[in-house]
């Protein structure tokens, strides 16, 4: 590892100690298990980034529960990225991005609420998604050159994997926005806005990451995206923004070249205007593309082969001039959460049988330029 880079991790966790020491007596007065049916984003804020806990409700908006410091800095906007805020797999630890110093935070989420654990120096500048795939972490880091760099969770701790750093298809200039493994585990997927591209890595046994593979996009500038059943990836286009022209392509990996996927249903229109953040449901059959240009988030049906069909191009509305931006999906795949970063909501929706939505209202207060959000 580079001496600096041990330098750097070593004073983030010193840090990160004290945090813990500050803040873990609030974070755990009083909560329900914050394992189950809570919402995670964060302020984003340059004076100092918070992850805001809300729990969601039956039939209802959901409910601010507590708000807790990451021991980073935010940036006061919108980071243009899906994953900012990410749950590990087993549902233990929680990951947050922090854009303006340059670091990551993990919580660990127990019995009575949530615990700083560590914040550490993210191996690049400004990162702004983060994955997580049993204990192994890789973060984008979006500014300069742009890379994506590797971490093993350690009981909340994250270490620096050697030789865990790999650039992007160009030395800046990608605009990357989001990272993230498939359900397999064995390809890390980045999408690349500026070069219309789908950067891909196959992940070795030891986490590290192989020789990646650049493929073009179904349509312009591709964003968010989720894998849905039996490993199809559901990429959002927001076609650079143009009105009425962003779409939802699927792809599937071959067995035979892993790390390169293999487009199945491209360019499938929303019919609405910058679609950028993508969420599945649990069983895989259904995504919602959320459009920040139109406030509404569309739905496709995702078939066994991986073909998408759209539902419906208006599935749920954020409110007039809302935005619609992050979403997630919680683990019970009954509701859909959206975040209106206009109207300062998350906009909350039941998901139907059939995969339609129905409102369940929406909680306000959100910062300005609040970024990320998870659900379980």
């Amino acid at each position: 590892m580079d001496t600096s880079l041990r330098r750097r991790h070593a004073l983030s966790l010193i840090g990160a100690a004290l945090a813990a020491a500050t803040f873990a007596a609030p974070a755990l007065a009083g909560h329900d298990n914050p394992r189950r049916g809570h919402l995670f984003t964060s302020t984003n804020a340059p004076a100092g980034n918070e992850v805001l806990v809300y729990e969601q409700q039956d039939g209802g908006a959901p409910s601010l529960e507590s708000r807790v410091a990451t021991a980073g800095v935010g940036t006061g906007a919108g980071l243009g990225s899906q994953g900012a805020v990410t749950l590990s797999r087993n549902g233990r630890f929680l990951f947050v991005v922090n854009a303006g110093s340059n670091s990551v935070s993990t919580f660990a989420l127990g019995p009575h609420g949530i615990v700083p654990t560590s914040t550490v120096d993210s191996g690049g500048l400004m990162p702004t998604s983060v994955a997580e795939r049993d204990g192994l972490v890789y973060v984008l880091n979006a500014g300069g050159s742009g890379n994506v760099a590797g971490f093993r969770n350690r009981q909340g701790t994250l270490e620096p994997l050697d030789d865990g750093v790999r650039p992007l298809s160009a030395a800046g200039g990608t605009a990357p926005a989001q990272v993230g493994f498939n359900r397999e585990g064995d390809v890390l997927v980045v999408t690349e806005r500026n070069t219309n591209l789908l950067t891909s890595f196959p992940v070795g046994p030891q986490g590290r990451l192989g020789a990646p593979v650049s493929t073009p996009s179904g349509n312009a500038t591709p964003f968010g995206f989720a894998f849905a059943r039996r490993d199809t990836l559901v990429v959002s286009e927001a076609a650079g923004g143009a009105a009425l022209a962003s779409t939802v392509s699927s792809y599937r990996f071959d067995e035979r070249a892993p790390a390169r996927p293999i487009g199945v249903s491209l360019a499938v229109p929303t019919g609405q205007t910058a679609a950028c953040w993508v969420a599945v449901t649990p069983d895989g059959r259904y995504a919602y593309a959320s459009n920040a240009g139109s406030n509404s988030v569309s739905s496709f049906f995702v078939a066994g082969t991986g073909a998408l069909t759209r539902l419906q191009s208006v599935a749920g509305s954020t409110g007039a001039n809302g935005g619609a931006l992050d979403a997630a999906v919680s683990r019970d795949g009954q509701q859909l959460h959206v975040v209106a970063s206009k109207a300062l909501q998350i906009v909350s929706f039941e998901i139907d049988d059939d995969g339609s939505l129905r409102p369940l209202g929406a909680a306000g207060g959100l910062p300005t330029g609040a970024a990320g959000l998870a659900a379980n």
